[in-house]
Order: structure tokens, then sequence, then C-alpha cells
């Protein structure tokens, strides 16, 4: 048991040793990390693009290059043309000192609050404390001689920070340099698409090709289903805000749309920074706050609209990640790889679940991150149980019963349920009070969620005539066997027969009230494994005098009723 649990402490030990280990390495190798990354993620979005050309019998180093050579038109003629516009604003800007000085005297009424009074009688009062500081008794009314003329009065020197424009060049070195090398990376990972696949696939499947090709294969229609998706709604974005710009008045309204869509790209903080300039130009071009408030309500309305209600329609289930998931993988990926990792959070995170999907080693990721639950019904309604939380327990079996049938409640919730209560019973993991509340809270329930149109025949005795049926349903061994006993008549019940379930209590008991219910067919109810000794011994004691049928749950589900005549 010892070298057991030490086994286990070791590889918990060498996952969080293996997790830190990765994580380094990601961050102090970002600066190869991310281009390969981006490079990939556009030869996914690009791919399409690929066999479109491919169709027309280009060649594949033609196409390329072909694309290559669009997409690089297309960046530096953005680029040139949003530096162009924005050097034009700033030269503008001395045009609107009039507009921006009302509006900032507006912004500044609050000046004479009692706030604004309080810090200028500080402000004041400090100043005077440092000229008194500066000035003795004895020099008060003295001329100090200018700085410079005699050696106790030195010239101040001031020293001026060497020029940031190095640091500048070498910023924009840098980032070209990194965009220079996304190219490459794309143009290369474009050319060796299907060799790198194959060798990915050997390297990673360990003698389980299938499960890594079909691990791939999603992952990339995934990506590229989400890819699509998104640069779709973002082109849609960008166009409607061009427009609403263009109407509103605001200059240069096309590049403004098109910097949005660009920049929603980037989750949460993309579509704030793309407001960010159309709103200071309404500030700046139009008198009055009209223009400013009709452009803010309108970025914020398009988001609310798009991030609620377009997105999750459209691509929510394509993701396949919770809601925390994606908030907590964009700040994760942040941290290591700052913006950029921001971008490629989402995709990154997709891979990672796709890959906890297909290798049993990497479940976690799925259950972490994944937007479908792992824990079955049956066991969200025994966790609640054990939690003694008797409403949300119900709520479990509403919700189910929202698009299933009461017999699949059964057989699939509750039936299972009531293994694990057994299973953590005979492991003495239960005490008594938690296992009354949980079989309480099972009976109220079952009770409450019973069809009652069906007539109780716990309380009318069973009819005699010789063309009726009445079935009785005996536990074998315990309450769990009662309960699902209980169930197994309500659902003959629904069925059109009559039915009877007996309380669990003495053998010799529920013997006689069987006899007395003078039924035409006894079900021995009963949850393997454990009843299985107990209910070949019921069956000994009933076989000579009933037909008979054993209703056992195997595997969560309830096994149709064979009847067994009497040899006799």
């Amino acid at each position: 048991m010892n070298k057991k649990s030490n086994l286990t402490e070791t590889a918990r030990l060498l996952r969080i040793v293996t997790f830190v280990v990765v994580v380094a390495a990601l961050y102090f190798g970002r600066s190869v990390f991310i281009p390969l990354a981006l490079a990939l993620l556009l030869s996914l979005l690009l791919a399409p693009v690929m066999t479109s050309l491919g169709r027309l019998r280009l060649p594949r180093v033609a196409s390329i290059l072909l694309i290559a050579l669009c997409l690089s038109t297309l960046a530096f003629g953005f680029a040139w043309k949003l530096s162009v516009e924005l050097t034009d604003l700033a030269g503008q800007l001395p045009g609107y000192k009039t507009i921006l000085e009302e509006k900032i005297h507006v912004l500044s009424g609050l000046r004479n609050s009692n706030f604004s009074k309080v810090s200028e009688t500080f402000g004041d009062l400090e100043k005077d404390l440092a000229k008194a500081g500066s000035e003795s008794p004895e020099q008060g009314h003295t001329k100090k001689p200018p700085p410079g003329s005699s050696p106790d009065r030195p010239l101040a020197v001031e020293v001026v920070p060497q020029s940031n424009t190095i640091a500048y060049v070498e910023n924009v070195l840098g980032s070209m340099g990194a965009a220079g090398l996304v190219v490459v990376f794309t143009i290369f990972v474009l050319m060796g698409q299907e060799d790198l696949r194959n060798r990915f696939i050997h390297l990673s499947s360990g003698g389980r090709l299938h499960v890594m090709t079909q691990a791939l294969d999603e992952a990339t229609r995934r990506i590229q289903r989400y890819l699509f998706l998104q640069s779709a709604v973002n082109a849609a974005y960008g166009l409607i805000v061009g427009v609403g710009l263009y109407l509103i008045g605001i200059p240069e309204a096309w590049l403004w749309g098109l910097l949005a869509a660009i920049l929603r790209f980037m989750p949460y903080i993309g579509a704030p920074a793309s407001a960010a300039i159309p709103i200071l130009l309404s500030l700046a071009v139009f008198p009055g706050w009209g223009h400013a408030w009709g452009t803010m309500a309108s970025f914020v309305a398009l988001e609310l609209i798009v991030a609620n209600f377009v997105e999750p329609l459209l691509y929510g289930s394509q993701v396949g990640l919770s809601a925390l998931a994606i908030l907590v993988a964009a700040v994760f990926w942040t941290l290591i790889w700052g913006f950029p990792g921001l971008i490629l959070s989402t995709p990154l995170t997709v891979s990672l679940v796709v890959m906890g999907r297909y290798i049993p080693s990497l479940s976690f990721l799925k259950i972490l991150l994944g937007d479908e639950s792992e824990i079955s019904r049956g066991d969200l309604y025994y966790q609640r149980l054990l939690a003694s939380d008797q409403g949300e327990a119900k709520l479990v079996l509403e919700q189910y019963l929202q698009t299933k049938s009461l017999d699949e409640l059964y057989s699939e919730v509750l039936i299972p349920a009531l293994s694990l209560v057994e299973q953590d019973r005979h492991r003495n993991e239960l005490d008594d009070a938690t296992l009354s509340f949980i079989m309480q809270s099972t009976r109220e329930l079952i009770e409450e969620l019973s069809d009652t149109s069906v007539i109780n025949v716990a309380e009318t005795p069973c009819l005699t005539d010789s063309s009726a049926s009445c079935v009785v349903c005996i536990p074998a061994r315990d309450e769990a066997d009662e309960l699902v006993g209980l169930l197994l008549t309500q659902c003959i019940e629904r069925s059109g027969l009559s039915s009877h379930s007996v309380p669990i209590g003495p053998i010799g008991e529920m013997l006689s009230t069987t006899a007395e219910l003078r039924p035409t067919v006894v079900c021995i109810s009963a949850l393997p494994p454990f009843a299985i000794e107990h209910t070949r011994a019921l069956y000994q004691k009933l076989r000579a005098k009933f037909l008979i049928s054993i209703s056992s749950s195997a595997c969560g589900t309830l096994q149709e009723i064979s009847i067994k005549h009497n040899a006799d």
C-alpha cells in the first residue's frame, strides 16, 4: 500500500515538474514559438485558398508566392494608409483646439467643488512652505548674485537623457523581423504541409496511428471552422462599424471599420481599442456631445449583440470550450506570450482539449477546459445528495426529464446513483445519517416524479380475477433494492398492469405479505453485485409458490422482465 502511494505521489510530482518545464520553455522560447504558432494558424486559415488554387492547376510554389505577395501588399498598404491618416490627424489637431477646449472646460466644471477647493488649498499651502524654506531670515531682503557669477553660486547643469531614437528603431526592426519570420514560417509550412503532418503523427502516435490521425483531423477541422466563422463575423462587424461611422460623419470611416475588423481578432481588448480613435475624432471634430455619444452607443450596442448572440449562435459549439476556460486561457497565454498569446489563446486551447479527448494521460484537459460536463447525471445526483442538497438533486432530475422519459430517468440516473450508494456503503464510506438522508430523499423524489394518473396499488388490493395479472416486487436485501423495486413497480403500472412493491423487512414477513397479495408474478429486485447471493436464497424460497422473474440492474439499465414458470 505504501509503495503504491509513493508511486502515486511520484507521478503527481513528475506531472507538476513537466508542467513547469513546458511553461518555462514556452516563455523563454517565445521569440521562436510565437512566429511558429502564428504561421501554423495562418496556414490553417489559408489552406482552403491553397486548395482552390490547386484546383486551377496552379503549381504549389506559385500558389504560395501569389498568396504571400497578396497578403504582404495588403498588410503594408493598410499599415501605410493607417500611418498617413494618423499623421494627418495629428496635424489637424490644432484646428480642433477650440472644440477640444470647450469640452475640456465642461469636463473641468467640477473644479469649484468642495473637493477641488480642498485640493487647491493644500496646493497653495505646499507652495508657501516651499517658498518659505528657500529663503532664510538673514537673506530675505538681500539680492542674491546670479548663478555662475562666483564659486559659491555655481551654474546649475541639467542632464538631458539621450534620445530614444535608437530604442524606437530597435523596436520597429524587431517587429518587422518577427513579421518576416512569420511570413517565412508560413511559406515553408504551406510548402511541406503533408510532410509535416505525417512526421508529427509518426512522432506522437506511439504506435496508435489511428488515434493521432483522428485527433489531428478533429483539431484541424475545429480550428479551421472557428477561424472561418470568426473571420466572417469580424468582416461583418467592420462593415457595420464603417457604415455607422460614415452615417455619423466620422472622417475616413472605412479605415476605422477595417481597423475594427482586424483588431477584433484580439479577444476582450480588440473591440475597445478599435473604438478609441473614432470616439476621439467625434470629440474633436464635432461641437457638442451628440456625435460622441452616438459613436460610443453604436460600438457598445454592436459589441453586445455580436458577443452575446451572434458568436455563441454561430461558433459556440465549434470551439468546444467552456466560457471560463476561454477566459482563463486568454489570461494564461497573454502572461506567457503577450498580445500574440491573446490572439492565439483560443486555437491553442482547442488543440489541448482535442488532445485530451484522444490521449488518456491528457484527459484532464478535456475535463477542465471542455464545454461538456464529464460527470454523469447519476453521479451528479448522488453528489448533490452527499452535499445534503435535495433541492438541487431534484433539479438534476427535472432537467433530465425535459429531454428524456421517466423510464430513462430511472434506468440511466437513479439506478446508477443507487449503485454508487451501495458501493460506498459496503466500503463503510457513508455514515448512517447520510445514508438515511439519501434513501429518504430518493424515495420522496420517486414519489413526486411518478405518474399520478396510475392507480396506487399499495392502497388498492390486487385484482383476483383470473384474467387480471398482479405483479409483486420484493427486495432482495436492503432499502436500495426496495427503491429499485419501487421503480419497477411504477414502470409496470404505466404498462397497464397491477403492481405492488413489498417494503424491506424480515424474509418471513415479506413472504407473508407476498402470499396475502396473491400475485400472478413475483419480481425480485436486486442491485448487483452485492445482492446476488441473497437473490438466490430468496428465489429458492419463492419458486415453489409463484411465477418468478428476476429483475436486476446491470450497467445502470433495467433488463426486460422474464417469466419463469414453475416446473411443478
